[in-house]
């Protein structure tokens, strides 16, 4: 074993470290806070739109850089970079008129007829009111502008063909704007807007048809980029039917649930640059939406963590030693909500999509107490001892049966 890993584990079985979803001090965003008082209203609106419609999450560099663009997202057939959406005139947007900007948002077509890869949302954007999304143009445009060309995308023949998502989008964009609905209620109608226009969430949550569209199952669950995107329907076995509504509301506002174990990934993604700026009208207002979705009975069940004793696994000496210091044996996470295993979707998914993700590469979530963090381990244990840790934590805290590979974990 080397002095790395001996001196790693040693902090963990002491309950010393704070690097597995444990409270750390909080670090600076990259990307700029919401506008003060001081700025004109529109642009005060925008900066509260453009976190919630999750923008930082996607064009926020991989260096950290507020919104140059660059990060990579890998599609089965090539990679796409995100742009920098910074007021450049020369890399980024600061050319863009209004007409043309709401062009971009809703039929997504650039400036000069560039047509845009649907990895930018705009099939969700498209709902948007004129208002709401010149009022995040004007935001953008009060930041301060980063030179940051954008990278070339990598995709194969006939995918880098643009011209081609004329077709995709006769297809798939539905070009039409948020009509609310009269028979429902207020609420229902203002989260209605902000989980479909605004925070995009069908775009990840729906499985897509074999032209990469949405399809008719809504909110049913889907893989992304090697992460499950969980079932949001009312379903009570699959979806979020037996969540409370506080539970939901904490999970969206926060990250974390009790029972229900903490957001990992491109969620914990959402919540940190988006979900936690929102007010809690709002939040309620999503929670009203969601609970409304029709069930739909697919993907893994999240089962409640067993209330006996423990199952000997085979990863259970390896669970110890790695990740009790700052989960804590009982799965109830030591400091923070955050560690808590207990009642989460991701242990309880007899795939382990999301699991093998975590331990893989790590996740993060900056809260109103400081960043919360665990990095991957895959440095530190090998593919086969991973696989024995993903056996012991879905069956331990899960009670679900796994047949995860150590293949799993190899790139």
């Amino acid at each position: 074993m080397t002095l790395f890993r001996s001196f790693k584990n040693m902090l963990y079985a002491t309950g010393l470290a704070s690097s597995i979803w444990c409270s750390a001090a909080a670090l600076a965003e990259s990307v700029p806070a919401p506008a003060d008082s001081q700025q004109p209203e529109q642009v005060r609106r925008g900066a509260y739109l453009f976190r919630a419609a999750d923008c930082a999450a996607c064009h926020t560099a991989p260096d950290g850089a507020g919104l140059t663009g660059g990060r990579p997202f890998t599609l089965p057939f090539g990679t796409v970079f995100a742009v920098n959406i910074t007021p450049d005139k020369q890399t980024g947007i600061g050319n863009y008129t209004d007409t043309e900007w709401l062009r971009m948002l809703r039929d997504g077509v650039g400036r000069g007829g560039k047509h845009l890869y649907p990895v930018m949302p705009y099939t969700a954007y498209t709902l948007l009111s004129d208002a709401d999304a010149l009022a995040i143009r004007a935001y953008l445009f009060s930041l301060k502008p980063q030179q940051a060309p954008a990278r070339q995308n990598q995709l194969s023949f006939p995918f880098n063909q643009r011209w081609g998502l004329i077709f995709w989008n006769l297809l798939n964009n539905p070009d039409k704007r948020f009509q609310p609905d009269p028979a429902r209620s207020g609420a229902w109608n203002r989260g209605a807007y902000l989980t479909e226009a605004l925070g995009h969430c069908s775009q990840c949550h729906t499985p897509r048809t074999l032209t990469y569209g949405l399809s008719r199952k809504a909110y049913a669950g889907a893989m992304q980029m090697g992460w499950r995107a969980y079932n949001l329907t009312s379903d009570r076995q699959h979806g979020l039917g037996n969540w409370s509504e506080d539970q939901l509301a904490s999970y969206l506002s926060t990250g974390a649930a009790s029972g229900k174990g903490p957001a990992s990934g491109p969620m914990a993604e959402a919540v940190e640059h988006g979900l936690r700026y929102m007010t809690q009208e709002d939040i309620a207002a999503m929670v009203t939406y969601l609970r409304s979705l029709p069930p739909i009975a697919e993907g893994p069940v999240a089962h409640p963590m067993p209330s006996g004793d423990a199952v000997a696994r085979r990863g259970e000496g390896l669970f110890a030693q790695a990740c009790a210091g700052c989960h804590l044996p009982d799965g109830q996470g030591r400091q923070s909500a955050w560690a808590a295993l207990g009642g989460a979707h991701s242990v309880s998914d007899p795939a382990g999509d999301n699991l093998v993700q975590v331990l893989r590469t790590g996740t993060a979530l900056e809260t109103a107490q400081g960043r919360v963090f665990m990095p991957g381990f895959s440095k530190a244990y090998t593919a086969e001892e991973l696989a024995a840790i993903t056996a012991y934590v879905t069956a331990h805290f899960g009670n679900t049966q796994t047949a995860i590979k150590a293949s799993a974990f190899k790139n």
